[in-house]
C-alpha cells in the first residue's frame, strides 16, 4: 500500500471528472502556444537549423545533416519544441509540421544539391496528401533529390504503424531516399519488424551516451546495440555526444558516426561547403 498517494475520491463524488485550476491553466497555456505554432505554420515564420553528424574515424568528414524545425513566435523567437511537440503529434497539426520540415529540408537540397539531410517525420505522416504531394512533385522536377534525403523516423512511431510504413519505405528506397531509426533501443522493438523495416541508419538515443566513456551500465547497452544493428546491417549513429572521452570510447567501438555539440550546434546557416559526401556503406 503506498502512502504517497491523496484519498481517492468517491466513485459518486459529481466533482470527480472536474478540472482542477491547475489543469485549466495547463489547458490554456497549451491552447496559446498551439495557437503561435499554427499561425508560424500560416505566416511561414519557420528555418531549419542543421546539425552535422560526422565520421567517428575522422570528424573533419561530415556524413549528413540533421535539419530541426524551427518554428517562430511574433518577436521571431524560436517556440521550443517541447512546448507543443507531445500534443501536436496526437493532430493533424504534427502532420503540417512534418510537411514544413519537409519542405525546408527539400528547399536546402535543391540549392546544395552536394549535401545529405535527415528530415524527421512521423509515421502518422504516411499517406497524408499534403506530404507525399509535395515529395512527389520534388522527386518528379530534381530526380536526383532523393539521393541527398533522409527521412528520420522514431523507434515509438514506427512500431505503432508496420503494415502502413514497410510499403512507404519500400516504395522511396527506389528513389534512393534512405530512413533513419531513431532513438534506437529506447522503446520495446519487435526483432522481427526491425528485421522486416530494413533501416538503413539506426541513431542511438541520447540517454545511452552521456559518460558512455565510464558508465558500465551505457556501455553494456551501447555494445548490445552496436550487435544489434551489425546484424540487421544498420549503418550506427550516436547523438548528443558532448565529451572527447565519449567521441573516442564511441569511435572504438564501431559507431560510424556521431552527433552533437561537441562537433557542432544546429545552425540555421551552416558552412555547407564543409561538406563531403559519405562513402561508408549507408551513407554512400
Amino acid at each position: 500500500m503506498s502512502f504517497l498517494r491523496g484519498p481517492k475520491r468517491p466513485r459518486f463524488d459529481p466533482e470527480a471528472d472536474q478540472a482542477t485550476p491547475l489543469a485549466v491553466a495547463v489547458s490554456s497555456a497549451d491552447r496559446e502556444t498551439l495557437a503561435m505554432v499554427r499561425a508560424a505554420l500560416a505566416l511561414k515564420r519557420m528555418r531549419l537549423a542543421f546539425q552535422p553528424a560526422v565520421y567517428a574515424a575522422d570528424p573533419g568528414i561530415i556524413g549528413f545533416y540533421e535539419g530541426y524545425i524551427r518554428l517562430l513566435d511574433p518577436q521571431d523567437r524560436v517556440i521550443p519544441a517541447r512546448d507543443f511537440m507531445p500534443v501536436a503529434e496526437t493532430q493533424e497539426l504534427g502532420r503540417e509540421i512534418d510537411v514544413a520540415a519537409l519542405q525546408l529540408g527539400l528547399m536546402a537540397l535543391q540549392r546544395h544539391p552536394q549535401i545529405r539531410i535527415a528530415v524527421n517525420m512521423s509515421a502518422r505522416s504516411v499517406g497524408y496528401k499534403p506530404w507525399q504531394g509535395m515529395l512527389a512533385r520534388a522527386l518528379a522536377t530534381h530526380p536526383e533529390i532523393g539521393k541527398g534525403l533522409i527521412l528520420e523516423i522514431s523507434e515509438s512511431s514506427a512500431m505503432q504503424m508496420p503494415d502502413v510504413l514497410m510499403p512507404f519505405m519500400a516504395d522511396l528506397r527506389r528513389k534512393h531516399i534512405a530512413f533513419t531509426l531513431d532513438d534506437f533501443g529506447a522503446g520495446a522493438t519487435s526483432l522481427s519488424l526491425l528485421n522486416a523495416f530494413r533501416f538503413d541508419i539506426a541513431k542511438l538515443d541520447g540517454l545511452f551516451i552521456r559518460s558512455i566513456d565510464h558508465n558500465a551500465e551505457n556501455q553494456r547497452l551501447v555494445r548490445a546495440a552496436i550487435a544489434m544493428a551489425k546484424e540487421f546491417n544498420m549503418f550506427l549513429v550516436a547523438e548528443a555526444v558532448e565529451t572527447n572521452a565519449e567521441a573516442i570510447w564511441l569511435r572504438d567501438h564501431g559507431i560510424g558516426c556521431l552527433q552533437g555539440y561537441l562537433f557542432g550546434a544546429p545552425e540555421v546557416s551552416p558552412d555547407f561547403s564543409r561538406f563531403r559526401r559519405g562513402r561508408s556503406k549507408g551513407l554512400g
